[in-house]
């Protein structure tokens, strides 16, 4: 049978699986094609508004991408890339497995394996998911207006109770790094109206059963007195809100510290305060880098970036970058381990970045602090320099400024 033929009948059973809704999915695989960093594709069928379509998840190497097609543009696509760019395809239904594979001298086979399943496709555009914090008997998220009074999550809070479970899962994974018995005491800077704040509170006392106490700062005097009733009907008495500015806060003991979107340099302020407390987990998700931009549209240094930076989002771009990539590098001076990391919660919601930094323990930084702490400040002001930034406002708080 012919290379055209083996495709022809590929694609036939590919249709003929979806009509008879016998289809699970297809995996296209072992790519080379042009696109950098793309490994895989996985396609499925969904429900979207009603209507069947075809949800391709593009797999990158350090990221996914999600696209929905109808079915006679996503089934004509798939033809497509296994005509050219992958030379593997895998078509999974409720009675077979048919492998499309492009071999030795372009020659293309394709072969067919029968399966013994009882399962049914679903057609649930959201896989599900085991969340850390469960919707059922939860006062504060009804309160929030994220479920109602059975539990139910409403579909217009779907994205915000996917972004809080996103949250804790991530916050989750880092104080799991941290020595057992680390978490005593958490401020959640600019807590906003809470969701973060209480759904961490929930998951340290009930999940880890820690017996930790959490404070939430905010400036607003309403969201406090809203969120400190929410806290009491809930009887969770070991969460506060109190009324604030970050930069006033008074600093105490502090194990972690969150500040989420928090502006412009109140994220520095944030950064600060829990350094000044030797907080052992610091969690920052920065926003409006107007500080550094600022300081680079003054200076107008040239430099091999200029074509770029001449274009105001460009520059927004990069003044983001550098801020962040300070902060990391002052948070590494006072003794952390930095991570810096973009997440999406969902598909649909914006992608944000994380600035992580953990306490590194004594005996990791024996015999090189004087050193390493020099050539972090060389960096720092190599920076500074090469984008004309006068000063940085979180290295002005600790005095680091030549």
């Amino acid at each position: 049978m012919s290379n055209q033929l083996h495709l022809q009948q590929f694609q036939a059973q590919l249709t003929e699986s979806i009509s008879l809704n016998i289809f699970f999915k297809v995996s296209l695989g072992n790519y080379q094609g042009n696109e950098k960093e793309l490994k895989n594709i996985y396609v499925r069928k969904v429900k979207i508004k009603r209507a069947d379509m075809l949800s391709f998840t593009y797999r990158y190497k350090t990221r996914d991408i999600f696209k929905n097609f109808q079915i006679s543009e996503g089934i004509a696509l798939i033809n497509h890339l296994v005509s050219n760019d992958f030379k593997i395809a895998t078509l999974f239904t409720t009675e077979k497995e048919v492998i499309l594979e492009h071999g030795k001298k372009q020659l293309i086979s394709l072969r067919e394996k029968l399966v013994t399943s009882n399962l049914k496709p679903s057609l649930s555009h959201d896989k599900e998911k085991k969340r850390l914090i469960q919707p059922a008997g939860k006062p504060y998220l009804e309160a929030l207006r994220i479920t109602d009074h059975e539990g139910k999550v409403f579909k217009n809070a779907q994205d915000k109770y996917r972004q809080i479970n996103q949250y804790i899962e991530i916050l989750s994974s880092l104080i799991k790094e941290l020595p057992v018995g680390t978490i005593k005491n958490v401020v959640d800077m600019g807590s906003g109206k809470g969701y973060l704040t209480f759904a961490l509170y929930d998951y340290l006392h009930h999940v880890l059963k820690l017996d930790a106490k959490v404070t939430g700062v905010e400036f607003r005097e309403d969201l406090v007195a809203l969120c400190n009733d929410i806290a009491h009907k809930s009887e969770f008495n070991k969460l506060e809100f109190v009324e604030g500015t970050i930069e006033a806060y008074n600093v105490n003991q502090i194990n972690l510290l969150i500040a989420l979107h928090a502006c412009d340099t109140a994220t520095d302020d944030a950064i600060y305060k829990g350094i000044q407390a030797n907080a052992e987990l610091i969690v920052v998700a920065p926003c409006c880098h107007k500080q550094i931009r600022r300081e680079m549209e003054k200076g107008k240094v040239k430099n091999e970036l200029n074509f770029l930076t001449k274009y105001g989002i460009f520059l927004e771009r990069q003044a983001e970058m550098v801020t962040d990539g300070i902060r990391a590098l002052v948070l590494e001076y006072f003794g952390y381990k930095t991570k810096v990391f973009e997440f999406i919660s969902d598909a649909h919601t914006p992608k944000n970045v994380l600035v992580v930094g953990i306490k590194v323990r004594d005996r990791e930084t024996k015999g090189k602090d004087a050193q390493y702490k020099a050539e972090i400040l060389r960096k720092i002001e190599e920076t500074k320099a090469y984008f004309g930034i006068g000063y940085y406002h979180l290295e002005r708080l600790f005095g680091l400024s030549s």
